[in-house]
């Protein structure tokens, strides 16, 4: 996988950064804080679907116990591993 929640984790940071610049002024920080909400959604779409994929194989865990394929999930759910056993 090429991006990870950590690289979004830097993301936020560094727009928090910006916005932070006091050196902005009007339309310069509007753009900004346009940017920010659009980031933040994004992100928000990002965490829930890192929270579906950790609750999914939380369920193959807890139903599958050791042998994960005890319980198939959807493919749209499965980890990168999964889907290379396939």
């Amino acid at each position: 996988m090429k991006n990870k929640i950590t690289d979004l984790n830097d993301h936020l940071f560094a727009e928090l950064e910006r916005l932070g610049d006091e050196e902005l002024k009007e339309d310069a920080l509007s753009n900004e804080i346009n940017r920010a909400k659009a980031i933040s959604d994004v992100a928000g779409k990002v965490i829930e679907n890192a929270k579906l994929a950790l609750d999914a194989t939380k369920l193959q865990v807890e139903y599958g116990g050791v042998n994960r394929k005890a319980i198939e999930l959807p493919p749209m759910l499965e980890t990168v591993k999964d889907a290379k056993k396939s």
